[in-house]
């Protein structure tokens, strides 16, 4: 979980560096994740989104690769 952490604020550091005075860091909630291919399939999922603009994209991205995520508060 922490390496999926990882990879979710380097994606979004890397997209939102377009639009940087927009930026902001996100934290999301993926439940499902049991093997060690799970970040590579959720990294491989983000970074298919240009500019990660919002939350929403990112969410849907995860969810269009089996991977449900939800905001983390």
């Amino acid at each position: 979980m922490k390496l999926l952490r990882t990879w979710l604020l380097l994606a979004l550091a890397l997209g939102s560096s377009l639009a940087f005075a927009g930026a902001r860091t996100v934290t999301l909630s993926v439940p499902g994740m049991d093997c060690e291919l799970c970040p590579i399939t959720i990294k491989k999922a983000i970074t298919k989104v240009p500019g990660v603009s919002s939350v929403e994209a990112l969410t849907k991205a995860t969810a269009n690769a089996g991977y449900p995520s939800t905001l983390k508060q």
